[in-house]
């Protein structure tokens, strides 16, 4: 069974101003002012199991600022390969489907932060009530599936290293932040692959510049030069994200913005000292 959390009320800061989660800034101010009293925020660290496979989908859950989280699916040999990571323009839980339905995939936190959570149960009855909410996370439903389309092809098609490029470009895109808190075993398991190989590509990366391992992670120091080695997978799901919800997707404004509030949080603070 997924991890149980405390009920926590939502910040008064948070009750008036734009929520830190751009799917929630996307809706019409009347659908955000349904939901409002139904939002709590959580802290969760990474590692967080939100959903196993067979769970019920009790809560939705809306990621914050550089919270990520991934969807895994399992396989017989106890491998589990990400199929969609989903950052602060997404949604983790049944956003579309009605009723307590049960989870297909492992929804894991791979960057810790906040998170948004909000009872299926009422999420269904406000989308009741709502024509407007109910087209708006149909559309972000057809998102994610272009990319998880996206993830399918890129899987069968691209290196190994093109795949660990365009992972971390993914993050970076969606954190604002240079360092990348996952180990290669980590890195990895989500790709599909043996700690061997990850490990060979990582070090061929990091011969050319373009970044530094540390204890718990990675720091990109060459966007540019990661970008050269990278598929096209993300500026596709980018481009459908813009035709469909244009605005919610992270661009590179927002997310320097979003690291230049950072404060105490400074680059590698996700990352063990």
């Amino acid at each position: 069974m997924a991890s149980k959390y405390e009920r926590s009320r939502l910040p008064g800061e948070l009750s008036e101003q734009a929520p830190p989660n751009n799917l929630l800034r996307a809706l019409h101010e009347d659908d955000l002012a349904r939901l409002r009293p139904f939002l709590e925020l959580q802290r969760v660290d990474a590692g967080k199991v939100m959903y196993e496979p067979g769970d019920q989908v009790r809560h939705v859950f809306f990621p914050c600022g550089p919270t990520l989280i991934s969807f895994m699916v399992l396989l017989d040999d106890g491998r589990g390969v990400e199929t969609a990571l989903v950052g602060r323009e997404g949604a983790v839980g049944g956003i579309v489907s009605q009723g307590r339905l049960p989870a297909y995939s492992r929804a894991i936190v791979q960057f810790p932060g906040d998170v948004l959570r909000l009872e299926s149960a009422e999420l269904e009855r406000i989308k009741m009530q709502s024509p407007g909410l109910r087209n708006l996370f149909a559309r972000y439903a057809d998102c994610l599936m272009a990319q998880v389309f996206q993830s399918v092809a890129c899987n069968a098609t691209h290196s190994l290293e093109q795949r660990t490029a365009k992972w971390l470009l993914a993050a970076l895109d969606r954190t604002g932040d240079h360092d990348v808190p996952l180990t290669q075993e980590q890195l990895a398991a989500m790709l599909g692959v043996g700690r061997s190989y990850i490990s060979r590509v990582i070090r061929q990366i990091k011969e050319r510049g373009i970044l530094e391992t540390r204890r718990g992670g990675v720091r990109v120091t060459a966007i540019g030069g990661l970008s050269r080695l990278a598929c096209s997978c993300n500026e596709a799901v980018r481009k459908h994200f813009d035709e469909v919800l244009q605005g919610v997707y992270p661009d590179e404004e927002e997310s320097a913005a979003m690291k230049a509030n950072a404060g105490d949080q400074q680059p590698g603070s996700r990352m063990p000292g």
